[in-house]
């Protein structure tokens, strides 16, 4: 462990010399200050979260993350290239206890980083929301002040699976696929089936039971939100325009329904409360909504419905939102490393950059993979094209989109933004997935490659 602590002191020395650290701290906290007050909110709770919390930790998040590889690239590719290196591999210490070391020294330092951001953060939003108006801050304290956890209705992808099997088969024994693409004919009727699932039409009731679960008893005399977002069918309709939405929540024939009419605007998230104990002896809470509109109305499987309650306070889920962020910076400075193990310093934060801006172009990556092609439409033929090049391709674009999900799969800006629970299995699964497991295999990597690097090679080209 000496030797670990250190190339550690030499790696927060290397930041203090050269003052990386005090120029990172004075842009964090200028971040931190400054974008609150470049950028009014709009009055509410949720523009008020939206600048404090969302706009300041993603500024955050960037700075730290870019001097992350910056300085991973830096502290060991320059200290190769001006010699350093070599004096300290020739003392009692092996190789990977040196990169190991930087490694960690580059964690300590952004975890001191990190905690000043978060900190200022935390006061400045804590400070502010005292001097909102009594409406505001009762909104701002019970929905994104909060840690927040929610419930939705059971899956039925494996109902609509099961379903489109059934259809695609019945239309293979009448002999209708002949010459078509099995595929396509699947998604579509997939999505048809979905969308049964999905569309409330003029005068319809639509019904979702959500399992609040060993929540039930934490949730007695504890009032619920209700979290809706719809789509229209009306291709026509203006910006502005309303629908009238009728509400019943309650255990059905038990008790009296809980009943609301209200107007709501389409493709925008809705929240509203609703009393409590309004859910049975086994936690199912019923919700119905009837259609009074003449046009139909869709609402997504996924997060047309939502319920949300009270899982803990504001705090604790800041410090799990950190961990998860500090989790990404440590993925990050393995990543400079492991880049900077093999090649000169221009070129390992060239290559460094060149992988994040990949991540960042994971949407892109997706829609090749969900077409199954790189060459797009092809408008001529009315119809996707298609390369020789997509069968090598496309499995290289699928492995890299299921590297890049394990990474990204976490939001912890937009949890804190709106009140979410970040639980602590979640900041487990994020440090086992980004940390562990990524980072692992980049450690791996990295020190290998450093391990056989010929350092008097490095030193006469140098």
């Amino acid at each position: 462990m000496q030797q670990l602590f250190a190339i550690i002191s030499l790696t927060w020395k290397a930041a203090f010399r050269y003052r990386l650290f005090w120029v990172i701290a004075f842009l964090l906290v200028a971040a931190v200050v400054g974008l609150p007050i470049l950028i009014k909110d709009d009055g509410t709770a949720e523009g008020f979260a939206q600048i404090l919390i969302t706009y300041t930790l993603g500024a955050v998040t960037g700075l730290l993350g870019l001097c992350t590889l910056w300085l991973a690239c830096g502290t060991l590719a320059r200290d190769v290239e001006d010699c350093q290196i070599q004096m300290v591999a020739v003392k009692p210490i092996a190789r990977w206890q040196i990169w190991l070391g930087k490694w960690l020294g580059l964690v300590s330092l952004n975890a001191a980083l990190l905690a000043v951001a978060g900190a200022c953060v935390f006061g400045l939003l804590e400070w502010r929301a005292q001097k909102l108006p009594p409406g505001i801050k009762a909104k701002l304290q019970n929905e994104v002040l909060v840690s927040r956890a929610s419930a939705h209705e059971d899956s039925f992808e494996n109902v609509i699976d099961s379903e489109t099997d059934k259809v695609l088969a019945d239309q293979m024994k009448k002999g209708r696929m002949e010459g078509v693409d099995l595929n396509v004919v699947r998604n579509q009727i997939r999505e048809q089936i979905k969308a049964s699932y999905q569309v409330v039409g003029p005068d319809r009731i639509r019904e979702w039971i959500i399992h609040l679960g060993k929540a039930r008893d934490e949730l007695q005399d504890k009032p619920l939100f209700l979290r809706v977002k719809f789509n229209t069918a009306q291709v026509t309709g203006r910006a502005d325009d309303t629908y009238l939405a009728a509400w019943a929540v309650g255990v059905p024939g038990k008790m009296r329904p809980y009943t609301e009419l209200m107007s709501l605007s389409p493709d925008t998230f809705h929240e509203f409360p609703i009393p409590p104990n309004l859910f049975d002896a086994n936690g199912d809470l019923t919700i119905l909504f009837r259609n009074v509109n003449e046009t139909a109305l869709l609402f997504p499987l996924d997060d047309g419905m939502e319920v949300l309650y009270r899982h803990g306070g504001f705090g604790i889920n800041f410090i799990r939102g950190l961990g998860i962020i500090q989790s990404w910076m440590a993925l990050l400075a393995a990543l400079g490393l492991a880049a900077a193990s093999f090649l000169s310093f221009p070129v390992a934060a060239f290559v460094s950059l060149a992988m994040l801006t990949i991540c960042f172009s994971s949407g892109t990556l997706a829609n090749a993979v969900q077409d199954g092609t790189i060459m797009g439409y092809d408008s001529e033929k009315g119809a996707k094209g298609h390369a020789a090049a997509d069968y090598v391709i496309m499995p290289i674009f699928r492995g890299m989109l299921d590297v890049i999900n394990l990474v990204q799969g976490f939001s912890p800006i937009d949890s804190l933004s709106t009140g979410r629970a970040i639980t602590w299995g979640e900041l487990g699964m994020a440090v086992t997935q980004i940390v562990l497991l990524m980072g692992g295999i980049l450690a791996v990597f990295g020190i290998s490659v450093f391990h056989r690097r010929e350092l008097a090679t490095a030193q006469g080209n140098h």
